[in-house]
């Protein structure tokens, strides 16, 4: 009998050895690495990492895994249950249960057996089970770096998916490298990885490549090491023709006993597999036929259960079959060499042998110890047993959602609606109606990511309840709405305090059995909802409703009454109020993960709206090291880690705000708005407006959208837009994003109020000193305006630092449009509100870089004046407390300022084309200095090539075929 052959040696792959060793390297090193290879079937990715790892285990420990083909839905962590059970037969299981620490009943998720050995873990998410596998391998891979391998990622389910999206993403100095392999040509359009590998792919730590075929010589080579001599010409040819390059077709078209002659050659590659599987015996054609209806590997014990031979046959006709190259064994389980192979003999098998032989899987599976409810269902749907189908998905449901699998409970869930039709009795069989499958696989989907399609769900939920006979009962119906309200905002649309509303009008006080708490649910949402529209007096009446439902309810949902209650109460100006409720929202949180969260955020963002800059960076750290103890660091901690980027950034502290970002940012790029416009603000501050405006450019339609439905984006969005602009010098489009202020869709919040009002009076001032009255802007009715929204927020802690700035700056506004024989008087009483403002800065309420700003634009308003002296002096204070606080955007305006000459009108006032931006009168300074664009590049923290671009936009402008007749025109006095 002829078997295929198999190649001691590896052909034509050194390079990515050579590759795989460099990732291991850095690995080793402690800067976790991942690499994806992609290929054909056959093309040899396997054994790649056959060879890899045979020279790495010695001094790397290697932990397999293998995704299953399944059909549409895999089981939930099938590689990570054989990457677990590899780790305890490594390390051992008290091992393993020590560096889990105390989340280690959350393994049980991976390996159910597990489910003894530890107390059951307190009720957890996906999130949590993805960061104690992530945490798990870090630890283990301090004694040696971890080889973390999973083949077949074309068939993986989605829970594995994520699994493996978060330890590559999340893990953080481990000495950990990922090896993926998957087949591209399984890879269609619409298929999941055609998403997910993109977006690893923005993971610099990942690599990707697909692995080529051979070429001529290479083919050659190879069958020269296969036969042992160097093969005729015709021969060869005739392999390389057939193979293509494909090494495995190589290995088959060449047979131990040499190479076959050209009469010889099969046409195909499944012609060529079933020649090779014909030529064994009965009992082991039959043995292979039971294993491919099992899928690539079947452990022993599940295959004894389905072989209907004796012990003795079984080993006879498997041992025949790994002596013929078809199947390798190890000390548990068998595997196809590869899955070709079984893919050929599957194919090959008649309808009747596939039912028959799904059916005894899924009979044995049922008495098994390895009973999994995702297999029994997919074998019975093979066996075209709906009934018992349709039974084993509604338990593969339950238990996906058990192990934190939601893509697989939703995938079930969508099996049971597909199958509910031809189940006569459907209803009375699952014990549930078709409305509680469709609302329970929207839950599942939502939890999975999937807000979209959940919200196309539980639509159809409503409709069939509202044609249903006898109708759904109105609690059930409340709970629909409720969910599809939770699915409205999770997607950032309009409409869930409107379904909240009318959810509990079907359940009105006293409608419910004491232990329901769904009204106490509701109330408590619906409080956040207005909360976050800025509806702080209907928010606080909402809040209080709920804690009064919520008497009997658990801490966690109390907690987050109360803490809802007290951010609206110090939202609105009830300030002592709102904290002596935070008080009872931190107690009644201590046990709850998601009310701790909420908590801390919301506690650290009070804190900082009132000024307390350092307790509120401290209370946010404090949060984060808490996350940190309880092992939540990268899910939970990431949102306070982004929370502790304001108070730093206001306390000066600009590289610890920036190393706090990175790190959430790092951990999630979707830590949400908060991290984002942070990150913007850092850049304007360290110099680089151009930058944070192609950030803000970018997340612009996610973050408008937000902005409709939460205030405090709207007014962060307006605030952080306007500051971009003014450093960039258009101070028209800082105007447009902030002069609504006040007015709706705004509505009043003290504490977020006054900044934007600071920019607001900025642009118009500057506006006013531009002179352009082209636009129709009514200068004096909108300082007006703007000082009866200053009035609203005097009473604010900030507002001494923030107030006098405002003043200053409309004062000024005042001034530029004052007839001319005021003019100097007008001047006078804006250098006096300068003056004030200045002083205010100095105070322990306002943030580090106020004090700086305040005197460069008191030096600003005295050159205008005509007061060289005194603005010199002030652009001189400024310059040196803006170097020593890391500020180089006030650094950079202070060196414009000092080479502007008094008295010289802004080349916006000049009648001499266009007017300038901010940043263009910088870049005109430094030319009159006789600065090179390399040079202006480098003093403004831009590359020479934007200089370039704002040289070219100032010669335009003024009129000018060179710098110096730029200089001279933009200076030049208007006649």
């Amino acid at each position: 009998m002829r078997s295929s052959a198999s190649s001691h040696t590896l052909v034509g792959r050194e390079p990515d050895l050579a590759a795989l060793r460099d990732e291991l390297r850095a690995a080793a090193a402690g800067e976790p690495r991942t690499v994806v290879i992609g290929g054909e079937a056959g093309i040899g990715k396997s054994r790649l990492l056959e060879e890899f790892l045979a020279e790495r285990e010695p001094s790397a420990m290697v932990l397999l895994g293998r995704c299953v083909d399944l059909g549409d839905e895999g089981a939930p962590y099938a590689p990570f249950a054989a990457v677990l059970r590899r780790l305890i037969q490594t390390v051992g299981l008290e091992r393993v249960l020590e560096a889990a620490g105390s989340g280690a009943g959350v393994l049980s998720a991976l390996l159910p057996e597990l489910a003894d050995e530890s107390a059951l873990p307190p009720r957890t998410g996906a999130e949590r089970l993805y960061e104690l596998v992530t945490v798990l391998l870090e630890k283990i891979s301090v004694e040696r770096p971890v080889i973390l391998g999973i083949e077949d990622l074309q068939w993986a389910d989605r829970s594995t998916l994520e699994l493996l999206r978060f330890i590559v993403r999340m893990s953080e100095g481990g000495r950990i490298l990922v090896l993926l392999t998957y087949r591209s040509e399984e890879v269609p359009r619409g298929h999941i990885l055609r998403s997910w590998l993109p977006e690893l792919d923005r993971t610099r730590r990942v690599t990707r490549w697909e692995l080529a075929r051979l070429g001529l010589e290479q083919v050659a080579e190879l069958v020269e090491e296969l036969l042992g001599r160097t093969p005729d010409a015709a021969s060869l040819q005739r392999v390389a023709e057939l193979s293509e390059g494909v090494p495995f077709f190589v290995e088959e078209l060449v047979g131990i006993d040499g190479l076959r002659s050209g009469d010889d050659l099969p046409e195909t590659l499944r012609e060529l597999v079933l020649t090779r599987f014909e030529w064994l015996s009965e009992p082991a054609q039959r043995l292979l036929r039971v294993l491919a209806a099992g899928g690539v590997c079947v452990t022993h014990e599940l295959l004894a259960g389905v072989f209907d031979g004796s012990p003795d046959e079984l080993d006879a006709a498997a041992r025949e079959a790994v002596t013929a190259n078809l199947l390798t064994a190890d000390s548990t389980e068998y595997s196809f060499r590869h899955a070709l192979v079984r893919e050929a003999i599957h194919a090959d098998l008649l309808p009747g042998e596939r039912t028959r032989f799904h059916a005894r899987y899924a009979e044995a599976l049922e008495a098994s110890t390895q009973r999994s409810a995702v297999q029994l269902s997919a074998h019975w749907l093979a066996a075209h047993d709906i009934r018992r189908a349709f039974l084993a998905s509604l338990e593969a449901m339950d238990e996906a959602k058990r192990s934190y699998a939601y893509a697989t409970a939703a995938a079930m869930g969508d099996r049971v609606l597909e199958l509910w039709d031809r189940i006569p009795d459907a209803e009375e069989l699952s014990g549930r109606d078709r409305v509680a499958v469709l609302a329970f696989t929207a839950s599942a989907l939502r939890n999975a990511g999937n807000s979209e399609r959940a919200l196309a769900l539980v639509e159809v939920a409503l409709a069939e309840a509202e044609d249903r006979e006898p109708a759904l009962e109105p609690a059930r119906l409340a709970r629909l709405l409720r969910d599809k309200g939770q699915y409205i905002a999770n997607l950032n649309r309009p409409g869930t305090a409107e379904l909240f509303e009318e959810a509990l009008t079907l359940v009105p006080p006293g409608s419910l059995p004491p232990t329901d708490f769904l009204r106490a649910h509701l109330l408590t949402e619906l409080a956040a909802q207005r909360m976050l529209q800025g509806s702080f007096e209907a928010a606080i009446e909402t809040a209080s409703a709920a804690i009064a439902e919520a008497e009997e309810a658990s801490a966690g949902l109390r907690s987050i009454a109360h803490n809802i209650l007290a951010s609206s109460l110090v939202a609105s100006g009830h300030i002592d109020e709102g904290f002596a409720e935070f008080e009872i929202a931190g107690e009644l949180a201590a046990g709850d993960a998601g009310a701790m969260l909420r908590y801390a955020v919301n506690m650290s963002d009070a804190l900082n709206s009132v000024g307390q800059y350092a307790e509120a960076f401290r209370f946010a750290e404090s949060g984060v090291a808490r996350a940190r103890e309880r092992g939540v660091e990268r899910t939970t901690g990431v949102w306070l880690a982004a929370n502790t980027a304001e108070p730093l950034i206001a306390l000066g502290e600009y590289e610890r705000a920036e190393e706090m970002l990175r790190i959430a940012l790092g951990f999630d790029d979707r830590a949400g708005v908060t991290a984002q416009l942070q990150r913007a603000r850092l850049w304007i501050w360290h110099g680089e407006p151009e930058r944070a405006d192609a950030l803000l450019r970018r997340l612009r339609t996610p973050l408008l959208a937000l902005a409709e439905l939460e205030q405090q984006t709207r007014l962060a969005l307006a605030r952080i837009s306007a500051e971009v602009a003014i450093a960039l010098g258009d101070f028209d489009r800082a105007w447009a994003e902030t002069r609504g202020v006040g007015a709706a869709p705004f509505r009043r919040m003290p504490g977020s109020d006054i900044p934007v009002l600071a920019a607001a009076a900025r642009a118009l001032a500057e506006l006013a000193l531009r002179g352009d009255r082209g636009s129709g802007l009514d200068v004096l009715g909108e300082v007006e305006r703007l000082e009866e929204v200053l009035d609203g927020s005097r009473g604010w802690p900030t507002a001494s630092a923030w107030a006098p700035l405002v003043e200053a700056e409309l004062a000024t506004a005042r001034a530029a449009v004052c007839a001319e024989a005021d003019r100097g008087e007008r001047f006078a009483l804006a250098a006096t509100a300068w003056a004030t403002a200045t002083e205010a800065a100095a105070g322990p309420l306002a943030p580090v870089h106020l004090l700086p700003y305040v005197l460069l634009r008191s030096a600003r308003i005295a050159l205008v004046a005509g007061e060289r002296s005194r603005a010199e002096s002030l652009v001189a204070q400024g310059r040196e407390l803006a170097e020593r606080s890391g500020i180089r955007q006030l650094v950079v305006t202070a060196d414009a300022l000092a080479a502007q000459p008094a008295g010289r009108p802004s080349s916006a006032a000049n009648g001499h084309g266009q007017p300038l931006t901010e940043r263009e009168e910088q870049v005109l300074a430094l030319i009159e200095q006789g600065l090179s664009n390399k040079q202006i590049g480098e003093r403004l923290y831009i590359s020479a090539k934007t200089a370039s671009v704002h040289v070219s936009s100032i010669l335009r402008k003024v009129g000018a075929s060179s710098r110096t007749e730029a200089v001279y025109l933009a200076s030049r006095p208007v006649p």
